[in-house]
């Protein structure tokens, strides 16, 4: 299993406003020189990352105190230059949000040639409120989405003359890439999914599938997307196609363990402080999707536990664990809880770690990542080598 760190770089000292997170919360709440050391810190902690031989992933979002990081590729960018080993991956760039798609892929292929070809990228819907900020109309999303996708793929794989681009959404007299990414034919490719149906469409690209904080529900979406990979390619995956995020709180005894943890909860009580009318915009989400939502009710987008119930949002650190959205104890505590969690979703061989979320200090984050890097890392490696069944059963 290969880990990835990961962090949303949020602005924490807003966390103890009340109200909204996201879209609503007045700017001038920011700190500019506080923002500026936390984003500094942020880096740092990615550079220890590729110090201790862990992988790099970060996201956007906008106009969120939760996460600061309004561009993948400006962090990536720097992360190419300051970094050595480290795999670095955007996931994700929201595409349909973007007018101007060609951009995008030029930013990609200039952060693969900085990093010397260790760039990966996530291409995603992106969330529902974000699309205030982006004056983007919500019918007709995907159309866009994929339009954008078709448009970025050739253009990282054109090796001919250049062209020109006539679609539906998008419309380019000349598209010319430079430089051109290192990785060939393009930089590998990410999506991600929260169900079955949406795994499937990834299997049959052959991209690497994600699911974020699912919990059970990452057990049919790995599922979806083997099936659909086997009947595409004639084959089954490997597990470097899979990933699951979540977050990770290690510490050398469980009472240290637990003290990270519940700094670290505040990432999932603030993420779902958002205004109503910003949650599912008409147009946004399929028919289906909707239908699913309403019949479900109000928590049908919470994870579950192993008892069926949804995880609460101010919820026990154990509950967080029940539903497979935290690890946390000693090494060989977080060890056997992922092996456990791998064995229970099929295998996946990607864990995109929270090694920092919500208020952990600097720190702690250090330790955290360097016992996860040592101590823990090098017996994930292995689970590949181990049929599920026996990994199971040893530690269950």
């Amino acid at each position: 299993m290969i880990i990835w760190q990961f962090s949303e770089q949020a602005y924490h000292p807003a966390f103890q406003l009340p109200g909204a997170m996201r879209v609503t919360l007045p700017q001038h709440h920011c700190d500019p020189n506080e923002a500026g050391r936390l984003l500094n810190r942020y880096l740092d902690e990615y550079m220890l990352a590729d110090e201790l031989g862990l992988n790099i992933m970060v996201n956007e979002h906008h106009a969120a105190a939760t996460c600061m990081s309004t561009s993948c590729m400006t962090t990536l960018a720097i992360l190419a230059r300051q970094t050595s080993r480290a795999r670095l991956l955007a996931l994700g760039i929201p595409l349909a949000n973007r007018a101007n798609p060609l951009r995008v892929a030029e930013e990609i292929a200039m952060v693969d040639a900085l990093s010397g070809g260790r760039l990966e990228v996530g291409l995603v819907k992106g969330a529902a409120y974000e699309l205030f900020m982006s004056n983007r109309q919500p019918t007709g999303f995907m159309e866009r989405f994929w339009e954008a996708h078709d448009l970025i793929l050739a253009a990282l794989t054109n090796q001919g003359d250049n062209f020109s681009w006539e679609g539906e959404h998008f419309h380019y007299r000349t598209a010319s890439l430079w430089p051109r990414p290192i990785r060939q034919p393009h930089p590998p490719i990410w999506m991600t999914a929260s169900s079955a149906g949406s795994a499937r469409g990834y299997g049959k690209l052959g991209y690497t599938c994600a699911t974020f904080l699912s919990g059970a529900v990452a057990r049919s979406v790995f599922a979806g997307y083997r099936e659909a990979y086997a009947e595409a390619h004639g084959c089954q995956p490997g597990l470097d196609r899979l990933a699951y995020l979540a977050v990770v709180a290690c510490a050398g005894d469980r009472a240290t363990a637990f003290r990270r943890a519940e700094a670290m909860k505040s990432y999932f009580t603030t993420a779902a402080r958002l205004d109503p009318q910003f949650r599912n915009p008409w147009g946004f989400n399929p028919v289906e999707a909707n239908v699913r939502m309403l019949q479900a009710g109000p928590t049908a987008m919470r994870p579950r536990m192993r008892n069926g119930k949804p995880v609460p949002v101010d919820g026990s650190i154990e509950e967080y664990m029940d539903a497979g959205l935290m690890f946390v104890g000693t090494p060989d505590e977080v060890y056997e809880q992922l092996v456990r969690f791998n064995a229970e979703t099929g295998g996946f061989g990607n864990l995109l770690m929270m090694g920092q979320a919500g208020e952990l200090d600097h720190a702690d984050t250090v330790d955290n990542l360097t016992l996860v890097a040592r101590e823990v890392a090098p017996r994930l490696a292995e689970l590949a080598e181990i049929p599920l069944d026996v990994r199971y059963e040893a530690v269950g």
